[in-house]
């Protein structure tokens, strides 16, 4: 009997949730996707160690401040795993531009232009943003230039359907951190894969995609557990954790297929302003405060990133 992981391969793109070449090579996903969290544990990856030196003491040379370096040491690392995958790297925007859009979309040009340096082109990349309006924005503006979007930190069905009127390339909806929330809010240890609210909310993004013939990748992200994974067996991509692909590659059950373009429900489209976005926003306290938080998170690990770089460079 085939693993479930290879089961999963024959109906979704599986996307390695790591910036590990060790990790990369062992699994041979389809795409990578990275942010602060995982790039800070690039640093400390020995499989890493010679690609960080290089950045460092070029950046050291060139007279490059630690935030400087920090942001070509990312590109790097993305460069990296450029080499060992087939499809896309996700290379995240910084969290402290969550708010600007114009900051964001110089940011990203900015990725971009550095990829090209090292002779990568923009569609092996994708650029990640936090689903903030002005992310979303950002993302809109970057999607008419021809750079394609990963739209990151997505809680709710209106950051879903304000990303599919920007023609976001792909979403990036978190599954585990829905389930996080309402766990502790409703004071349970756990949920059953058809009760969940992460897996609820990515099937219900799924379905109102679908049913509206909206070309963006529902990349369900953030698993707990294979049994999260499984639920959303069929849509277009799932990133997942290393431990979580170990776990499928060692199950040998039959994984049956869930969500399907073909079982979509018809649910009608609908159009937000950005008043109505913030409005939608404001009442769901769940996908509010987990967007912040998240944002918070990945912007510590920015920073605790550029200490360490700023302490390589002596």
């Amino acid at each position: 009997m085939t693993s479930a992981l290879d089961q999963l391969r024959e109906m979704t793109i599986v996307v390695a949730d790591t910036g590990a070449v060790k990790e990369v090579n062992k699994y041979k996903p389809v795409d990578c996707t990275t942010n602060p969290s995982l790039v800070l544990a690039a640093l400390t990856d020995p499989a890493s160690e010679a690609l960080i030196t290089h950045e460092i003491d070029a950046g050291r040379s060139a007279g490059l401040t630690p935030e400087q370096v920090t942001d070509t040491l990312t590109v790097a690392v993305g460069a990296e795993l450029t080499k060992q995958v087939p499809g896309r790297v996700s290379t995240e925007v910084d969290a402290c531009l969550s708010f600007d859009t114009d900051a964001s979309v110089a940011r990203a040009r900015a990725i971009i232009a550095d990829y090209a340096a090292r002779g990568i082109g923009k569609e092996r990349i994708l650029i990640k943003l936090a689903a903030t309006w002005e992310g979303i924005r950002a993302a809109e503006i970057l999607q008419n230039e021809g750079i394609d979007c990963n739209l990151t930190l997505l809680f709710s069905m209106a950051q879903a359907v304000a990303c599919a009127e920007a023609k976001a390339f792909l979403i990036s909806p978190f599954v585990g951190r829905i389930t996080d929330w309402y766990k502790k809010a409703q004071g349970v240890d756990n949920f059953a894969p058809d009760e969940d609210p992460g897996v609820l909310s990515v099937r219900r993004i799924y379905d109102y995609y679908k049913s509206n013939g909206i070309d963006t990748v529902v990349m369900g992200a953030s698993f707990r557990s294979t049994n999260q994974i499984k639920a959303l067996a069929g849509c277009d991509n799932l990133t997942i954790a290393p431990k979580l692909l170990d776990e499928l590659d060692q199950d040998k059950g039959v994984l049956p297929r869930v969500l399907s373009p073909e079982n979509a429900s018809g649910v009608p489209a609908i159009t937000l302003t950005e008043a109505a976005f913030r409005w939608e926003m404001n009442a769901d306290a769940m996908a509010t405060e987990k967007l912040a938080e998240g944002i918070r998170n990945f912007d510590a690990d920015h920073k605790k990133l550029i200490a360490l770089v700023a302490q390589r460079l002596g």
